[in-house]
């Protein structure tokens, strides 16, 4: 795939926030072929980091690739002392998460930073 039709398949944007935590706003189509860009903007930031937030409010569609790429995040982050945790989850996303049994794995974040 191109490189330019890859960038507008998927692109985040990082916001450091208080204490050790970073919230990653996740935007497009995290599907195969562009999970890379994820991965290798969001790993380097778990040693850093005491949170890892990802934030899915404008993410539209995730495919396996994509679910296995935050897996991935998730054991390094444990790994290293970090928690992964994933906000605003969309109605699809929450689904594919329930399917594969991964709901209760993740800490989910919802509003005024309640974990549920």
């Amino acid at each position: 795939m191109p490189e330019p039709a890859r960038a507008a398949a998927f692109h985040l944007d990082i916001e450091p926030c208080a204490d050790p935590a970073v919230v990653v706003r996740c935007h497009g189509r995290l599907t195969a072929g562009v999970t890379d860009i994820l991965y290798s903007q969001v790993h380097p930031l778990i040693p850093e980091s005491k949170r890892v937030i990802l934030d899915l409010t404008g993410l539209a569609v995730m495919d396996s690739m994509g679910l296995g790429t935050i897996v991935r995040l998730y054991v390094s982050a444990k790994s290293s002392g970090c928690s992964l945790e994933l906000i605003n989850i969309g109605k699809r996303i929450r689904q594919l998460l329930g399917f594969t049994n991964l709901l209760n794995v993740f800490t989910i974040v919802g509003e005024h930073n309640i974990r549920m």
